[in-house]
């Protein structure tokens, strides 16, 4: 079969969630199946590490989609014009958007519908793109994969969709991710705290990540745990940040938060290895990768309540009100005061992350793919 993939999302050191799920499952899709042929799409200069085998052909196609306007013309003139031309027998994409003037096949891969519930949290003209054609792209699409019972259930509820034409294919996490050396706690918290132990937060700067509360939940933590902790904050800005640093200016404990920006997986793997634990406190989330993470590295869990987060995270963590700065507050001094919970934590995390690998989200989103072939 003839199969073309939207890549976009694949940019040399610059992966995120849908950019990790593309690469990890469609590394190992081209290599396990030699008998299909992959048509890779991109929206700019490729890297040939994403050329994963023989049978991946990867194919430029302009303009730059990274505006809604751009979003439409990509999809619904240059996809649909290369797709018909070749004879594709079947289009996928990673992040859900799809060509709707096109009868070829095609599976969207909707990973969660957060600007569904929170369109204030994206900028006002691709708030209108989604919510306007992400509802049009679940009724086009022959499958939908979704990465948690969470977001499955969430679209079939808002965008009324037969249950049975959508797959649960979970995240996974890199193996690079594994418990530190005590060596390399003490090394990486030398140079990253100044030596002290730190809570961790790893994602963008989105306001669904719930990071202004996380700030006036740790100021709160430690007027009352008077303590050398720190709070390490990884990521990049992005739209909707101004009352995140507005409520950083006005916080007591300021000094004590770290910013570090994007880190690459080596990096990261040791910051969150040498973290005291991660705080994961969004209000809404299609799964979290950072908790598999954490898992993954041994570190105990401070979570939001809500959406796919328990889902995910099991008995590894502990669940707190994302709502209330209070609760996580809470959460936090139960983490730092005892340490037979952290413990079990840990003991915890070793079973649940068994749970999920790419290997298992390749092996599921093929089955999903085979669902459409064999029609």
């Amino acid at each position: 079969m003839r199969i073309a993939v939207n890549t976009r999302l694949l940019i040399k050191n610059r992966l995120e969630g849908i950019g990790w799920f593309t690469f990890e499952s469609f590394k190992r899709i081209t290599r396990l199946h030699p008998e299909h042929e992959f048509f890779f799409l991109f929206d700019r200069d490729f890297d040939q590490e994403f050329v994963f085998s023989s049978n991946v052909t990867p194919i430029k196609l302009n303009p730059q989609a990274r505006h809604p306007i751009l979003w439409y013309f990509w999809f619904e003139y240059s996809v649909r014009h290369f797709i018909e031309k070749n004879k594709i027998d079947l289009f996928i994409s990673t992040d859900g958007y799809l060509s709707l003037k096109t009868n070829i096949p095609q599976i969207a891969v909707i990973h969660d519908i957060n600007f569904f519930h929170f369109p204030k949290t994206i900028p006002p003209f691709a708030r209108w793109y989604y919510n306007h054609y992400f509802p049009k792209f679940s009724k086009k699409s022959i499958r939908i994969a979704t990465v948690s019972e969470f977001s499955k259930k969430d679209i079939v509820k808002s965008y009324g969709i037969d249950p049975d034409k959508i797959d649960v294919v979970y995240n996974g996490a890199n193996e690079k991710y594994t418990p530190l050396s005590e060596e390399e706690v003490v090394r990486t918290r030398a140079q990253i705290s100044e030596g002290n132990p730190y809570f961790v937060f790893v994602g963008a700067f989105n306001p669904r990540k719930n990071i202004s509360r996380l700030l006036q939940a740790f100021d709160q933590f430690k007027s009352q745990h008077q303590s050398n902790i720190k709070l390490i904050i990884v990521g990049e800005e992005m739209y909707g940040t101004s009352e995140m640093i507005s409520i950083l200016k006005k916080l007591r404990y300021k000094d004590d938060i770290i910013f570090t920006g994007r880190l690459d997986v080596e990096r990261l793997r040791l910051v969150i290895g040498s973290a005291l634990a991660m705080t994961y406190v969004s209000y809404y989330e299609g799964f979290g990768i950072p908790l598999l993470e954490a898992m993954k590295c041994g570190v105990p869990i401070v979570a939001s309540d809500q959406t796919s987060i328990p889902e995910v995270a099991g008995d590894a963590a502990i669940y707190v009100n994302p709502f209330s700065p209070e609760s996580i507050s809470e959460g936090m001094n139960r983490i730092v005061s005892d340490a037979n919970l952290r413990d079990q934590l840990i003991k915890n995390a070793a079973k649940q992350r068994q749970k999920f690998s790419w290997d298992k989200t390749a092996n599921e989103f093929y089955n999903c793919i085979t669902k459409v072939l064999n029609r």
